[in-house]
């Protein structure tokens, strides 16, 4: 029970400093680099997985990518770019903190209710792919959103500008 309470709390901290990186990062210009890299970063954890511990079911599996997906879609929803000063800028939502303050109520709720029933190596590897599932198709869709504008910006396609 305790690393339920210790790794909530992270998660609280965690999800504030989500909230200021992205508060900051909309004062300077996005880049393909800004959006890309995050999940590339995070992907290191997977190496929780070569641990038996952590090794998940493909119910599990299954479970912890469809809320992933289905959460991103808040995200990418509220991730909005807009073109200022010759450059581009992500457009700060009111609605991006309510939702990220949801998604950890509902995170903590969801991790005492199952930490009952599932290991706690099992629930990290569960929590740790619902939010690389959640990450990866919000920065898809960013990167999308962020070559179009671009694109509009500079005036090239695709293909000059890779």
């Amino acid at each position: 029970m305790n690393y339920v309470v210790i790794t909530s709390v992270g998660a609280v901290f965690m999800a504030f400093f989500a909230l200021f990186v992205r508060m900051k990062s909309a004062k300077k210009p996005v880049s393909a680099k800004k959006i890309i890299l995050p999940p590339i970063f995070m992907s290191t954890g997977a190496l929780m997985f070569i641990f038996p511990m952590f090794r998940l079911t493909p119910l599990e599996i299954l479970e912890a990518v469809i809320v992933g997906f289905l959460f991103s879609l808040l995200l990418i929803k509220t991730s909005k770019f807009e073109i200022r000063d010759n450059d581009i800028y992500l457009k700060r939502s009111k609605a991006f903190i309510y939702i990220l303050v949801s998604l950890i109520i509902i995170r903590l709720v969801a991790k005492s209710i199952l930490s009952a029933s599932i290991d706690v190596g099992q629930l990290g590897g569960m929590f740790w792919l619902l939010a690389f599932a959640m990450i990866v198709p919000w920065r898809v869709a960013m990167y999308v959103n962020y070559r179009k504008l671009r694109d509009e910006l500079y005036g090239k396609t695709p293909t000059e500008l890779a």
